[in-house]
């Protein structure tokens, strides 16, 4: 752990995607935590305490989808900085938690650091 890298937990179920989002976190200056759900997620976001940022998809298997998870979140560690992303999902058709982002996919790095520069963590 590198102690001034900010830290990014990413939520996703597909592995090739999760790779993906994990090399272009790494590779904007974040250190990865990776979980494949939202129950995993829920367990690392009570351990931790040094979490910034939460980028999860919205379609993925578990008690809950990544658009639950963003608002519980929202409601249990509002200074995390709240990115959901979907492929599938018209974010225009979703109730975002209040300061949230939405990265459609696929994205790239420019479009996940334009969220987090409109957040303030870039």
């Amino acid at each position: 752990m590198t102690p001034d890298r900010p830290v990014v937990l990413i939520v996703e179920d597909e592995p090739l995607l999760r790779l993906y989002a994990s090399d272009t976190f790494e590779d904007i200056g974040y250190e990865v935590i990776e979980a494949a759900n939202a129950d995993e997620a829920l367990v690392i976001l009570e351990s931790r305490a040094d979490i910034r940022v939460l980028f999860t998809d919205i379609q993925m298997p578990g008690s809950i989808d990544g658009l639950k998870l963003a608002r519980a979140v929202r409601d249990r560690w509002p200074p995390i900085t709240v990115i959901v992303t979907s492929g599938l999902t018209d974010p225009r058709a979703i109730a975002m938690p209040e300061g949230g982002a939405f990265v459609r996919k696929p994205y790239g790095p420019a479009q996940i650091e334009t969220a987090l520069r409109d957040f303030g963590n870039a």
